[in-house]
């Protein structure tokens, strides 16, 4: 099998089991410790003050990031206004969905698209996507990471922007695989880390930095294979110092998996000078 023994580290928590069976199928042995919970702001003024500027006519065009904030979103405005108004006031505007799952919540609401931004769904694309719209005045439904360059790139076409930021993420409450996971990282016990989002490093990294072991921590990650799911991830990567080694075909957990065991041996001989 192409990962023949190889040791995985995976920081996946929604789909931590379906993540450990695709290492397993590859021959490679895994671990995963989840890296981060989702933390809704049940609470957040910010999508209120959205909801109202909505409502009142005063946003030409809505940016949805994901498909989970928007549904959540919507929960958030139904502890205030009756079902199906903040849907209803979507129909009035243009909307823009940021790949697959927010179009088809979209679907399912009954809320005509107007931009959907392809592959590989970063913050370029979907600037790119909406060049020569007419629309200024704009809300972003943000996804954990703000959307800083998306945010920077609308403002200088001379946009006005609201975000709204409607959910963000946290440590898991257990944080015991999660610290496991950073101590055998020091100590060079794995061949091959994959990344499903960009938060993961960001936490992985602040585990390390309160065990005092980010130092060598960082050390390992140079002689590791580094998976990053799509160029979203692999741009927080970089901004952390730290160089991704593949992303797959498609942004797809399974391509992933499957491409990083067929190209883990080779990399790994080039980074460690060593055959395995």
């Amino acid at each position: 099998m192409p990962l023949d023994g190889l040791r995985v580290l995976s920081l996946e928590s929604r789909r931590a089991g379906e993540m450990e069976r695709l290492i397993r199928n590859q021959g490679g042995v895994p671990f995963v410790a989840p890296s981060m919970r989702e933390v809704s702001l049940a609470d957040n003024i910010q999508a209120f003050e959205f909801a109202a500027k909505l409502i009142g006519g005063e946003l030409d065009l809505v940016i949805f990031l994901t498909g989970v904030g928007a549904r959540l979103l919507n929960q958030i405005l139904e502890t205030r206004y009756p079902p199906q108004t903040f849907i209803e006031a979507l129909r009035r505007v243009a909307v823009v969905v940021r790949g697959s799952k927010p179009a088809g919540v979209m679907r399912e609401w009954g809320v005509p698209v107007a931009v959907a931004v392809p592959e590989p769904n970063t913050w370029r694309e979907i600037l790119s996507s909406m060049e020569g719209r007419p629309e200024k005045r704009i809300a972003i439904q943000e996804y954990g990471r703000p959307a800083v360059e998306l945010v920077e790139g609308l403002r200088h076409r001379g946009s006005q922007v609201t975000l709204v930021p409607v959910y963000q993420w946290d440590l898991p409450e257990d944080t015991a695989p999660l610290r496991e996971a950073t101590h055998r990282l020091a100590a060079g016990d794995f061949d091959v880390l994959l990344l499903t989002t960009s938060i993961q490093m960001t936490h992985l990294l602040r585990i390390a930095a309160a065990e005092g072991l980010e130092e060598q921590a960082r050390r390992s990650l140079t002689r590791l294979v580094i998976a990053s799911v799509g160029p979203s991830t692999s741009e927080t990567l970089r901004e952390h110092g730290i160089e991704p080694d593949l992303e797959p075909s498609h942004p797809k957990m399974g391509f992933l998996v499957n491409e990083t065991a067929a190209r883990a041996s080779e990399i790994l001989q080039s980074k460690r000078g060593e055959p395995r």
